[in-house]
């Protein structure tokens, strides 16, 4: 028994990190994303729905649905891998899937914690 639960407890932490290492990205706040894309090299991607990237979203990003089955090829063909890529969704989960996506496919990736609603509560300016 003593070994059984040694053995599964093996198993579950390598599990669990395994899901971890989703890719090479690194999470910011919203003030260190706000300085980091005050840099005109960074390319701004907004990786939600077009309709909610029209109600609103950060100035100068571009809009790439992650949900999108071609989103990988999308992104391939608009950004440049030479240049950090800064993206958002709404609230960090689908950033946190496209910047997985990404750093697999060679780019510099930094994504925005708590995305697009902790950008707003934390009162920075938008665009419509």
């Amino acid at each position: 028994m003593k070994y059984f639960f040694a053995s599964l407890c093996v198993c579950f932490s390598s599990l669990f990190s395994c899901q971890q290492k989703g890719g090479d990205f690194q999470s910011m706040t919203v003030a260190d994303f706000a300085a980091f894309i005050a840099d005109p090299d960074v390319q701004r991607l907004d990786v939600r729905t077009v309709a909610e990237y029209s109600e609103g979203h950060i100035a100068g990003s571009i809009n790439i649905n992650v949900m999108d089955d071609e989103f990988a090829s999308m992104a391939d063909s608009t950004l440049q891998k030479e240049r950090p890529v800064a993206l958002y969704c709404r609230s960090g989960k689908r950033s946190k899937q496209a910047a997985s996506i990404l750093s697999k496919r060679g780019y510099k990736v930094y994504e925005l914690d708590k995305g697009f609603l902790g950008w707003t509560e934390a009162g920075e300016a938008i665009e419509k």
